[in-house]
């Protein structure tokens, strides 16, 4: 007990075995969930759509009703792992994972997939808002920043890895094949998480009496200080009322809307580009993930050190719009076209770290918790929009038109970010 307390007072003395214990399992499980979102974008152009006779308005609505069902649990998550029981319901969540991809493999018609992606939908919508919970259990704020940073990477690296693993899978075998091993590695996942994570400091048997003092004292005081605060939570009408919000919310739609856009279509703009097999589209796919770690730090970096969060939400955003048209321009050009795609891939999430920064600026903390929630929950909609929207034009007109139609939504977001209120560039000191 004496030493904890002299530990406590030596930050560099506390050990730190949380980050090795706690984050990398967090991030894995994200990673799997990501790719179990995205699998799909491989197995259409991979003889999914072919064999099951999806035209390309069916294959964006596969694409999108994920984001209707993943609407479901996110508060009921959140509110789970805010009362100790995040370790059960991702565990749940990565079984639910691994059945539902392996009976995707075993679908024989277009409805079948679209029930099965809206399961998967509802099977994912509280891992997030659970992760995030967990992750304030274990780190006090002054370490809470990066441990989310690292934990949100799992977008770029799950990109990283899924591209050639799905290629080479569907290459070698089939598209039923890359669900079933997409099903089996969420098995695998799920007994890493059973025995390497807990809920928080006081479950853990792991933990040093020194690393458990330091965590229960730190976060209890913070708590402390909440209190002190008096912060309620806002009502869902007092949320909605707010012009502002509504702003925000549109920025993330139409920012949804490229992301998932661009992400459940660039295996198959990469086939019609390329004429390659999924093999090298996978491998082809991979550079744009790892642009999106870079543009994520140096965006992140510069607005820090700025203090600037709207010219930095709004610019990736321009640019990403940019290269997704410049993508289409230099059709004729394949490398051209490719480095255009590649650079969408170096802005598809520079925006988004900084994003999240804005809401504590613009509302009290009495509203800032619920309106995180219902941005994120709205915003998300454009993830279903996104992807049924290209489908559709696709088919009522070409591949071109559906790709200018999400370079036009990016940049309705970069103008609506930039029209937000000057208090998103004030210092947290200078703000009302």
């Amino acid at each position: 007990m004496n030493t904890a307390s002299i530990s406590i007072g030596r930050s560099q003395a506390i050990p730190k075995l949380r980050w090795l214990r706690i984050v990398p399992p967090i991030l894995i499980t994200c990673i799997i969930s990501y790719m179990d979102r995205v699998n799909i974008a491989f197995a259409m152009p991979g003889g999914m759509d072919k064999e099951l006779g999806i035209t390309a308005s069916m294959a964006g609505l596969a694409g999108g009703i994920f984001f209707i069902g993943y609407l479901f649990l996110q508060v009921p998550g959140g509110k789970l792992a805010v009362n100790g029981n995040g370790k059960k319901f991702i565990g749940w969540s990565l079984l639910a994972w691994a059945v539902i991809s392996a009976l995707t493999g075993l679908i024989t018609n277009q409805y079948q997939l679209l029930f099965l992606r809206f399961a998967l939908g509802v099977s994912e919508g509280g891992m997030l808002p659970v992760v995030l919970t967990m992750i304030s259990n274990w780190f006090p704020d002054k370490e809470r920043g990066r441990a989310n940073a690292i934990v949100i990477m799992f977008v770029p690296i799950a990109g990283i890895l899924t591209a050639p693993l799905s290629g080479w899978v569907i290459t070698t075998w089939d598209w039923r094949m890359l669900f079933l091993v997409e099903g089996g590695l969420s098995l695998l996942v799920m007994v890493l998480w059973y025995f390497t994570i807990s809920n928080r400091p006081q479950e853990a048997k792991w933990i040093s009496q020194a690393e458990k003092y330091y965590l229960i004292k730190t976060l209890h005081d913070e708590q402390l200080l909440i209190k002190g605060k008096t912060v309620r939570n806002a009502s869902l009408r007092r949320v909605l009322g707010d012009k502002i919000m509504w702003q925000l919310i549109l920025v993330n739609f139409f920012y949804q809307t490229g992301i998932y856009g661009y992400t459940l279509w660039l295996p198959t703009i990469l086939k019609g580009l390329t004429n390659g097999n999924m093999e090298q589209v996978g491998w082809l796919a991979i550079l744009p993930y790892v642009g999106a770690i870079f543009g994520m730090l140096i965006i992140s970096t510069l607005s820090d050190r700025t203090g600037k969060r709207k010219i930095f939400v709004s610019l990736p955003l321009a640019c990403f719009a940019l290269c997704m048209a410049l993508s289409v321009l230099l059709k004729e050009h394949i490398w051209w076209s490719y480095a255009a795609l590649v650079g969408c891939g170096v802005f598809i999430q520079a925006a988004a770290g900084v994003f999240w920064t804005i809401p504590p600026k613009l509302f009290n903390a009495e509203v800032a918790g619920g309106a995180r929630g219902v941005i994120n929950a709205l915003g998300n909609l454009g993830g279903f929009c996104g992807p049924y929207m290209v489908g559709v034009l696709i088919s009522l007109f070409s591949k071109d038109v559906g790709v200018y139609s999400l370079a036009v939504s990016l940049a309705i977001a970069s103008v609506l970010a930039l029209m937000l209120p000057n208090k998103c560039d004030q210092n947290a000191g200078s703000a009302s």
